[in-house]
């Protein structure tokens, strides 16, 4: 075995894509909503995800040829669901994806939802080594899983690690549902929003959050105080399947959102997008909720439980949902030549759907991922100009 005769401890200077990092006895957590907009919350799901670190990435010079970092990993599952996929590590070496890891053995975090109780089941610490690296200085990111919660401990190299200070990276920060934190995506590169990002050179912030782009206040004052040369906000999906609110509350609730934003933000291009096409919900109201024969088949799938009719009284629907985001960013386009609005369907449509169908109806796999992703670079690289 290598003699790995430096270690690191990882600060901020080496991290990119995180808000927060939490300080604990064995390391650092990365967190994508600070400590004052977590205590606002005490949504389980949210704590959860937002210490996901999708898009959070180790990132240094080195001409080391071995690089190892010990970590704590922490799975969620669902009682009655079948497990997630464990989640990857990817190392990128000058911007190339050349290898990946998983943790062998990771805490589970099993979450019964039909009683609200939650069990832990600790694991050791883990060990991912990367090794057989050129010996010429290189720059080295280890994209940390989107799908499992991360504590970093020691970084370990052969070689000096130094800090990455390119600040010509332009800084995109995006806030979405799942479907931005990379649902069903396979790897951490492999998220849409890490897809676009990789393909324009941007520095990507995700605050993709599962379950959780409701319009929450605390959000829009954490995009209101991140840094952000380009900032863009994909709102509607998890409003529907949550069955949050209704149309009343809609347009006034994305209205303030904006508002905050643009109080931190005031002439940063800022892009509105709609939700990708999704039949469950295009007319149908949501709450949505697991399909219970299909659950007993083994497979994940969603179904919608509103009534079409309920449309008439302010229940809410994609269809619904797009009509008033573009009416609403067309009013304020008004005062503010910056914002933008884009129709989640250019991403994904009816037509996208036909061949590549949603698995488990409601989000897309890794193919359809890579396909949004690659959609959005150039609305990335425009600045949001079409």
């Amino acid at each position: 075995m290598d003699s790995l005769t430096i270690a690191t401890p990882i600060t901020e200077s080496l991290m990119r894509g995180f808000i927060e990092l939490e300080e604990t006895p064995f390391g650092v957590i990365p967190h994508r909503l600070p400590a004052k907009a977590r205590v606002q919350c005490p949504d389980p799901q949210l704590a959860i995800v937002e210490a996901e670190p999708s898009g959070v990435r180790l990132v240094f010079k080195t001409k080391a040829t071995t690089v190892e970092v010990d970590l704590l990993a922490t799975r969620r599952q669902l009682v009655g669901v079948p497990p997630r996929p464990d989640g990857i590590y990817d190392l990128c070496i000058d911007g190339r994806l050349t290898d990946h890891r998983s943790a062998e053995q990771a805490s589970i975090m099993r979450i019964d939802m039909s009683t609200g109780i939650t069990t832990r089941e600790p694991a050791p610490v883990q060990t991912l080594r990367f090794n057989g690296l050129s010996q010429h200085e290189k720059l080295v990111e280890i994209w940390l899983p989107h799908n499992e919660i991360t504590e970093l401990g020691c970084l370990r190299t052969d070689a000096a690690v130094l800090p990455f200070t390119n600040t010509h990276r332009a800084l995109w920060l995006h806030h979405g549902s799942s479907i931005s934190q990379g649902s069903n995506a396979v790897s951490p590169t492999g998220t849409w929003p890490a897809v676009a990002a990789r393909l324009t050179g941007l520095n990507l912030t995700n605050l993709g959050f599962s379950g959780n782009a409701m319009l929450d206040p605390f959000m829009a004052r954490t995009i209101r105080d991140t840094p952000a040369d380009l900032i863009s906000v994909k709102l509607g999906i998890n409003l529907v399947n949550a069955d949050l609110m209704q149309l009343r509350a809609f347009s006034p609730a994305v209205h303030g959102f904006l508002d905050t934003i643009r109080d931190g933000h005031p002439t940063t291009p800022l892009l509105v997008i709609s939700p990708v096409y999704c039949p469950i919900h295009e007319t149908t109201p949501g709450p949505g909720i697991f399909d219970l024969q299909a659950l007993a088949m083994g497979q994940l799938k969603f179904l919608a439980s509103g009534r079409h009719e309920d449309v008439a009284i302010g229940k809410l629907t994609l269809t619904v949902i797009r009509q008033h985001l573009q009416s609403i960013v067309e009013m304020r386009t008004k005062d503010d030549s910056n914002i933008h609005y884009l129709d989640g369907r250019t991403l994904y449509g009816e037509e996208d759907h036909i061949r590549l169908p949603l698995p488990d109806r409601l989000h897309p796999d890794a193919e359809t991922h890579r396909l949004i992703g690659e959609r959005f670079a150039p609305f990335l690289q425009r600045g949001w100009h079409q």
